[in-house]
C-alpha cells in the first residue's frame, strides 16, 4: 500500500468519480466481506497480481514502492527477532531463524530476508508469481547458498502442513488483499513456535487512506495501477489487534508508516493514520 504525506499543492478530484469511490468504503463492507466467504482468496487480486510480473523487478517500475519498502521493513523483521546494537550486527543475524513470507509474490520480501541469512519458505496464491520468484532466487548470486523456498498454496493449506514450526510469520502489504481475515491471522499464528514473532504491515482503514492512497495514488499520480486496491478490505489497528489477542498473541511494538511518492521512500513514523506495520509474540 503506497500513502502520502502531502501533495505538493495539487489535488485535481475532478477526474475521479469520488462519489462513486466513495460508496464502496463503508465499514460495514469491511464486516460483511468477513461474512461472505470462508477463504482468504480473492481470485481477482490474485489474478490482478499476476499481471505485473514483467515488472515485478523492476525497481523503478508500477511497484516501486514495494522494492523500497525493504529498506524499513526488512529492518523492522530483523530488529524484532534479534536484540543486538548496530555495531555487533553480522551480515547473517538471522541465521538459523525460519520464517514465513505469507503473499511472497515474486519474492521482493523473501530474498532481502534471505540474504542476513534467514530460511525463508514464500507462499503464494498466484502461480505465475511462484515461478517467478523461484527462477529470480536462482538467478541471483547474493542467494546461491541459501535459496528461499517457493510454494503455490494458501496460508490456510500452509499452516496445516507446518504447524508451530517458523520463527517468524511475515505478512506484509498482504492482509489488505485477503477476503476472511479471521481464518487469515489464525492461519498465520498456526504456523508459528510458540514464542515465535509475526509481523505485519498494511494500510489503516481510514478516510484519508482512501482519498491518498488509492484515489490519489491510482487515478491521479498513476503511481500504482488502478484496481490495485479495495478500501472495504482495509483494516483498522484495533481489529487487528483483536484477531491477534484472540489467537493467542500480544502485541509488542508497533509504528505507523508514510510513503513519499516523489523520492519513493518511507519512514517509520509515530502517526498511524495512513499505514502501520505491528509486531506480535505468540504466547506459550
Amino acid at each position: 500500500m503506497y500513502l502520502f504525506k502531502r501533495l505538493h499543492g495539487f489535488c485535481n478530484f475532478s477526474t475521479i468519480n469520488v462519489k462513486k469511490c466513495l460508496m464502496h468504503g463503508s465499514p460495514s463492507c469491511a464486516q460483511q466481506n468477513q461474512k461472505k466467504t470462508n477463504t482468504t482468496i480473492d481470485p481477482e487480486d490474485v489474478y490482478r497480481h499476476g499481471q505485473l510480473m514483467k515488472v515485478w523487478w523492476d525497481e523503478q517500475g508500477a511497484i516501486k514502492p514495494l522494492h523500497s519498502l525493504n529498506l524499513i521493513r526488512i529492518p523492522f523483521v530483523r530488529d524484532g527477532l534479534v536484540q543486538c546494537s548496530p555495531d555487533e550486527r553480522d551480515p547473517t543475524p538471522l541465521k538459523d531463524k525460519k520464517i514465513l513470507d505469507v503473499g511472497c509474490g515474486g519474492g521482493i520480501l523473501s530474498e532481502g530476508l534471505a540474504k542476513l541469512g534467514a530460511s525463508v519458505t514464500g507462499i503464494d496464491a498466484g502461480k505465475d508469481l511462484i515461478e517467478l520468484a523461484t527462477e529470480h532466487s536462482k538467478n541471483n548470486p547474493k542467494l546461491a547458498n541459501n535459496l528461499p523456498s517457493y510454494f503455490c498454496t494458501t496460508v490456510e493449506e500452509h499452516s496445516q502442513e507446518r504447524k508451530d514450526y517458523y520463527d517468524a510469520v511475515v505478512a506484509s502489504e498482504v492482509i489488505e488483499h485477503v477476503y476472511n481475515k479471521e481464518i487469515f491471522v489464525k492461519a498465520c499464528v498456526e504456523a508459528l513456535k510458540p514464542g515465535g514473532k509475526i509481523f505485519v504491515t498494511t494500510p489503516n482503514r481510514s478516510r484519508i487512506t482512501q482519498i491518498l492512497g488509492i484515489y490519489v495514488a491510482e487515478y491521479v499520480l498513476n503511481i500504482i495501477p488502478r484496481g490495485t486496491h479495495q478500501y472495504d478490505k482495509f483494516m483498522t489497528l484495533p481489529e487487528l489487534t483483536f484477531l491477534l489477542e484472540r489467537n493467542n498473541c500480544h502485541v509488542e511494538l508497533t509504528y505507523g508508516m508514510i510513503y513519499y511518492p516523489f523520492s519513493n521512500r518511507w519512514e517509520l513514523s509515530k502517526s498511524q493514520l495512513l499505514a502501520f506495520a505491528t509486531q506480535a509474540k505468540k504466547l506459550k
